[in-house]
């Protein structure tokens, strides 16, 4: 099928006319076919595709009829089925390009037939397989590509094959599933190879040694393997080498100094692997260099002007340590470098304290990040008079004050992210280019200014949370039509939200969380149908919960800590199947737990708490299908903010982003629920945590409780509960916190396995028939209480009434230092909020001091 019209030149009979077909100028017959699409897309994740311009349906063996066709090429179209078996017959061909296809199965044999080939791109979108045994009949074969197809067959041999190509000039056999590198080669062949891309496999040895015989390579990609092992001192035999992509493996110790001799190399990149050690000056021995990216391993030592000496070239720069770990840029405040960013990406390395100075000539930058850099201070007025034009600003995670930089000229759909700082004043407006505003965990204090929406039409992130913002959400937020991530918790902002959310139908994730906000949820939040997140906890909302059955995409509903009522809607089990946290915790809802619920088979914390629920717990519990099974598959929130849970009789705080997918719970306690506990519960394999306390529940323990083999927390107190405590118990080796007081149990306390540590008494208090050694009644000696002493050793009216005194003075004097402050500090909030906002701050202050007491130290040794 032609859609786009791309043959409508194919009339008449001189088909050398022709769009795409070429002829022999002597015998004028046909020996070129070119139908590559041109149209083709090539996304930010390294996809490929055909688009509506493509050729679809089946390539037609009367293509045969070509005798004299040397140059075949019908990539990155549509075509698709089993690879054409017939191609292998075209015998005079030079050229073979079918990259980009979606064909499936075995690559026929008879492709070895090919004698002549020069050129062969075979790069796969669909599920093609090889044995590479045809490759030995094409000894003229400068050129192959088999990316993405499957070589797992050939693992013991894949590289003999390839190496029997002794015109070999480029080899790519990226993603190919190859999980052996062999680390010998009796003899080379390939000694002409300039381009060779392996990346994507799954090597887990070290570099292998004749690799640095092929002195004519110019391109090497091991990327995204796992590599092991350090780089050695033989890498500087590869003195033609122009690309090295290391990037993505487990490759340790440090860059060898040998790395001076590829003056030729214009891209390094050893991104996000295992390397340690100080960076060699000789880096700056690479005078071609253009792109330098070793970001996200642990370097030591210091970086120096003699690093940059002859990198008059270089245009990209990205350094930094991840996890954090201290590199420090020691270089002179006159220092001019010798070249002109247009990237520059330092993360967790020590630039500071001062902004630094060797910016002033980077008038080129585009990309600017100086994150966890430990800068403080101002940023200097040079720097905001620079005629830059940024796709993104980065200074997060510093000590900067002062000024902000909204002055500077940002290009459409940049960044700028100023997270955990220390500016303060009113909250800035920026360029309307700007799509993601990270102003997160800073001192901004005020309104939200009403003109937001006017101002910055183009946000699509906005994240104000954690600052000492007030007032109310202003209307013309409305306004920002594509926002997807609106981000304003902890601060303290009051009134109700407005009716807006129709304008916003990109929104993904709401976050109005600990402010103090109030009325009732507007109906209008239920039309968001790309929602993923709703966060509304620990604010002063009442009333009913909407209908939000059009948000189907809801992943973390958190309504927790306000004054909600009636009862807990049906829509939300039956309406949000990739549900993975419901949190309703106190609140005044009523009724029963809906059936619902049971079918949110990716629901792992489930916490009803502190409400006023009544009826049964459903039967059907057993069936949340992501707690009964050992499955860790992990959901992707898509956002770092942060979650309450109680466990272990605390409360935790998690971030989203780090191990939340790992936490499992269901907390229904401090309700009025009652009935049995359902056996469909003990199936719950998966679950971590497990409390049902405070309720009315009666019956006995399920005797295969024993069979929730993850639960570390069990809370069943303060029920009705009888019966014996179940042997099986002891199997819960995972267990640490265990609550059965204030129940109706009797008999034997188990006392192996878990239970030998279970020794508080308050664990089992309030069950007057359980009997063993945890409990003081029986544990005692049988020689009878200690007599309180009488008689001459007593004390006589006046020293008892001193001491009551003394006691009474004690009580007085802590109620009022004690309640004088904390008890203001759990009053009011906006308090609160000031004094933690201050121990971090003296916090961060004693780690700058230390930190900068090491440095000197470090300079003075």
């Amino acid at each position: 099928m032609d859609p786009s019209g791309r043959l409508l030149s194919w009339v008449g009979e001189d088909c050398c006319k022709w769009s795409g077909v070429g002829c022999n100028n002597i015998t004028g017959r046909v020996n070129r076919l070119d139908l590559r699409n041109h149209d083709w897309y090539h996304d930010f994740f390294d996809n490929y595709g055909a688009t509506e311009h493509a050729f679809s349906g089946e390539i037609n063996p009367s293509l045969l009829v070509l005798k004299d066709l040397d140059y075949l090429d019908l990539s990155m179209n549509d075509f698709r089925g089993v690879f054409p078996s017939f191609i292998g017959s075209l015998e005079k061909l030079k050229y073979l390009n079918l990259s980009g296809l979606s064909f499936v199965g075995v690559i026929p044999p008879n492709l070895g037939n090919l004698s002549r080939l020069l050129y062969l791109d075979l790069k796969s979108l669909g599920t093609l397989e090889t044995d590479l045994q045809w490759l030995a009949t094409l000894s003229s074969l400068k050129y192959l590509n088999l990316e993405a197809v499957n070589l797992t067959k050939t693992t013991s041999y894949w590289l003999h094959a390839v190496n029997m190509l002794p015109s070999l000039v480029e080899l790519h056999l990226p993603s190919c599933g190859l999980p052996m590198l062999p680390l010998t080669l009796p003899s080379i062949n390939f000694t002409s190879l300039s381009v060779l891309d392996l990346s994507g496999n799954k090597f887990t040895s070290t570099i292998p040694p004749w690799l640095f015989n092929l002195t004519k390579l110019e391109n090497l990609d091991f990327a995204y393997n796992s590599l092991t092992g350090k780089l050695p001192d033989s890498l500087g035999y590869l003195k033609s080498l122009r690309y090295l992509e290391l990037l993505d493996n487990s490759l340790e110790g440090s860059i060898p100094k040998s790395i001076g001799n590829l003056t030729s190399l214009k891209e390094f990149n050893l991104e996000h692997n295992q390397m340690s050690g100080i960076i060699p000056e000789s880096l700056g021995e690479l005078s071609s260099l253009v792109s330098l990216d070793i970001y996200s391993n642990t370097w030591e030592g210091a970086i120096t002007e003699a690093h940059f000496a002859k990198l008059g070239g270089l245009r990209e720069v990205s350094i930094g340590n991840y996890p954090p770990n201290i590199l420090l840029f020691n270089v002179s405040s006159n220092w001019i470098p010798p070249f002109k960013l247009i990237y520059l990406y330092i993360r967790s390395c020590q630039l500071g304290p001062k902004f630094p100075t060797w910016l002033r000539n980077q008038t080129e930058l585009t990309t600017l990040v100086l994150r966890n850099a430990r800068i403080s201070g101002t940023i200097p007025d040079w720097f905001l008079q620079l005629d830059l034009q940024l796709d993104e600003l980065n200074f997060a995670n510093n000590q900067l004050s002062g000024k902000v930089p909204n002055s500077l000229r940002f290009s459409y759909g940049s960044t700028v992210d100023l997270t955990s700082n220390r500016y303060k004043g009113p909250l800035p407006l920026w360029s309307s280019n700007i799509s993601f505003l990270y102003l997160r965990d800073n001192l901004f204090s005020g309104p939200i200014p009403h003109n937001i929406g006017q101002v910055m039409p183009n946000l699509t992130y906005l994240d104000i949370s954690t600052n000492t913002l007030s007032g109310s959400i202003p209307l013309f937020l409305g306004n920002l039509s594509q926002l997807q991530f609106i981000l304003i918790s902890n601060n303290l902002l009051s009134g109700e939200i407005p009716h807006f959310w129709n304008n916003m139908p990109s929104l993904r994730c709401i976050d109005l969380s600990n402010n103090s906000l109030s009325g009732t949820i507007p109906r209008s939040l239920g039309s968001l149908t790309s929602l993923e997140f709703l966060g509304l906890s620990s604010n002063n909302f009442s009333g009913e919960v909407p209908f939000l059955k059009n948000c189907t995409y809801l992943n973390i509903l958190d309504l927790g800590d306000n004054k909600f009522s009636g009862p807990i809607l049906a829509s939300i089990g039956e309406s949000m199947p990739n549900l993975q946290i419901l949190s309703l915790r106190s609140n005044s809802f009523t009724g029963c737990i809906p059936l619902s619920l049971c079918g949110l088979s990716a629901l792992h914390i489930l916490d009803f708490s502190h409400n006023n629920l009544s009826g049964n717990i459903p039967h059907c519990v057993g069936d949340l299908s992501y707690l009964k099974s050992e499955s860790t598959d992990y959901y992707p929130y898509g956002y770092l903010g942060r979650f309450e849970l109680v466990s272990k009789g605390r409360v935790l705080v998690y971030d989203y982003i780090s191990i939340l997918y790992l936490v499992t719970s269901i907390d229904l306690s401090d309700n009025k629920l009652s009935g049995e506990i359902p056996m469909g519960l003990t199936s719950l394999i998966n679950l971590g945590t497990l409390n049902l306390s405070m309720n009315h529940l009666t019956g006995n323990i399920p005797a295969n409780i024993g069979n929730l083999e993850s639960i570390e927390t069990l809370d069943l107190s303060l029920n009705k509960l009888s019966g014996s405590i179940p042997q099986s118990m002891v199997n819960l080796t995972f267990l640490n916190h265990l609550n059965l007081s204030y129940n109706n149990l009797f008999g034997k306390i188990p006392m192996s396995n878990q239970f030998q540590t279970f020794v508080d008494p308050s664990i089992y208090e309030g069950n007057p028939g359980l009997s063993s050694c945890p409990l003081p009644i029986v544990c005692q000696d049988n020689e009878g209480a200690p007599q309180v002493p009488s008689g001459d050793g007593g004390e006589d009216d006046d020293s008892k009434l001193e001491k009551l005194q003394f006691i009474i003075s004690m009580v007085i004097g802590f109620c009022a230092g004690f309640w004088g402050v904390f008890g203001t500090l759990a009053m009011k909030r906006s308090w609160r909020l000031a004094y933690f906002h201050f121990l971090d701050k003296v916090k961060d202050a004693v780690l700058d001091f230390f930190s900068a007491i090491g440095t000197y130290l470090q300079k003075r040794s």
